[in-house]
């Protein structure tokens, strides 16, 4: 049976979008593999590890009659990758085989049953329903995702809080060790109050797959699951069970000592300190004075490393030891030109926020040093 008959290119496309969350080891091989069915001249492409399933779909059919395989996502990549730009790429199917054509090139693939494929059940009923454009949700993304946690045990902890309210949206990330936390204003208001953690891998992919336009993401959130639609995408994720902390109460509030500084200016001295730190031990210490934010760090062969900033600050002395990756990850996110350092005492949290800009938020714990 012709399945697929177009440019290399056209095929790459919607099988690249759909393969990024196949495992390269599963307990279930079917899984590694991508589900192709052809309708008419549509070709529909999914792949799921069971948590998350992606679907999209394109016109690449060729004539002849209609039907669905399944064939190895990443060999199929891999070939199309290979092959010369100019020739048309041409798949069939006959029994358990597949075959891809284009030019002198021939290859031969195994396939697997459509009907075994495990896709994930959509839910008939959404709690909350929900648009924005592309690039906004893909910035809100972009600005916390560096706090989630990595396989914490503390699972919670392994995603990203998704808050609707009344006519905003909010987003949380943290480690337990910092916190992120970014909101916008939606167009559509009057929303009934959700709060459902996204998995770390959806983020991660999410954000992969979003571009920088203003083309709306429908998002539809059930008891245990997501679902966003965006163009030709559907994504649909489980949800992670569990309570997040309470960002609310994370979040400080009416800190004196405070003074801003131009980020490029902060992340290089950052760089430069960070040199003597070791992989087990990444503290630096931040010494604020008046007019002088002094960056130090030190090692155990008893090497040191001191770098100055000019700042404007005329309050009390304060010195705090911080997790130098952390402070990098957000300045490395950030694309603003200053940023804003508040301080309690040496033994509170910071606040970063941008000037002038009250939707971000980065909260980081101090350690000793």
């Amino acid at each position: 049976m012709q399945f697929i008959r177009a440019t290399r290119d056209a095929v790459l496309k919607p099988l690249a979008t759909v393969a990024g969350i196949v495992e390269r080891r599963s307990t279930l091989p079917i899984l590694a593999n991508v589900l192709l069915r052809k309708e008419g001249e549509t070709v529909s492409f999914l792949a799921s590890d069971v948590e998350i399933q992606i679907s999209t779909s394109a016109s690449l059919g060729a004539s002849g009659d209609d039907g669905a395989t399944t064939m190895s996502a990443r060999k199929l990549i891999d070939i199309l990758r290979a092959l010369p730009e100019g020739p048309e790429v041409r798949i069939s199917v006959a029994g358990a085989k597949a075959t891809i054509q284009a030019g002198r090139s021939r290859f031969s693939l195994q396939t697997l049953e459509a009907d075994d494929f495990p896709t994930v059940a959509v839910s008939e009923q959404f709690a909350a329903s929900f648009a924005l454009p592309q690039k906004q949700l893909r910035h809100l993304l972009h600005m916390v995702h560096f706090a989630m946690a990595q396989q914490d045990i503390r699972y919670y902890l392994n995603g990203l809080l998704l808050v609707t309210d009344g006519g905003r949206v909010r987003v949380v990330a943290t480690d337990g060790h910092r916190l992120a936390y970014c909101d916008a204003t939606l167009e559509a208001s009057g929303l009934a109050r959700s709060e459902v953690i996204i998995p770390r891998k959806t983020v991660l992919e999410l954000q992969r797959l979003l571009g920088d336009t203003d083309e709306p993401v429908t998002i539809d959130v059930a008891a245990n699951q997501v679902r966003m639609r965006f163009g030709e995408v559907e994504l649909v994720s489980k949800l992670v069970e569990g309570k997040f902390p309470d960002y609310q109460r994370v979040i400080p509030s009416g800190y004196t000592k405070a003074t801003t500084v131009a980020r490029e200016a902060l992340a290089s001295s950052l760089g430069r300190a960070s040199i003597l730190t070791s992989d087990k031990f990444r503290g630096v210490r931040l010494s604020l004075s008046p007019g002088v934010l002094r960056v130090q760090t030190s090692n155990a062969e008893q090497e040191e490393a001191v770098d100055e900033l000019e700042v404007d600050y005329d309050g009390e002395p304060l010195e705090i030891g911080f997790n130098v990756s952390y402070l990098q990850d957000v300045l490395t996110n950030l694309k603003t030109e200053q940023v804003k350092l508040e301080f309690g005492d040496a033994t509170t949290s910071a606040l970063l926020t941008v000037p002038g800009d009250d939707s971000f938020r980065y909260v980081v714990m101090p350690m000793r040093i």
